[in-house]
């Protein structure tokens, strides 16, 4: 007997991302090669809104956004893994659509 499938929801002002994970080496301002080994202390990063609660109001599914992903909880889904934070943790959202963005852009 197959199980049944569940579609994930989102509860409240919760927020499901997926970690952009940085697989080649990085070069520094002044060209500098950094290794893709290399772990950089309170390093924000960045990633994909797979999922938004309810009460989610300034991102939606597809934003990138800016966190800290040493500070949330992760759950892993298929071999992927994700993270699950409240949306007041955001830092930053990349967004096409902004009427009053930093000027700029990824």
């Amino acid at each position: 007997m197959l199980e049944p499938k569940f579609e994930i929801q989102m509860l409240h002002d919760r927020v499901m991302i997926r970690l952009e994970q940085e697989t080649e080496e990085r070069r520094s301002g002044s060209g500098i090669v950094i290794p893709a080994t290399v772990k950089m202390a309170n390093r924000l990063a960045w990633g994909e809104v797979c999922g938004v609660g309810t009460n989610v109001r300034s991102v939606k599914v597809g934003d990138k956004v800016l966190f800290n992903p040493e500070e949330q909880y992760e759950v892993e889904l298929h071999a992927q893994v994700y993270l699950v934070m409240r949306e007041r943790d955001l830092h930053a959202v990349a967004t096409q659509e902004t009427d009053h963005g930093t000027g700029l852009y990824l």
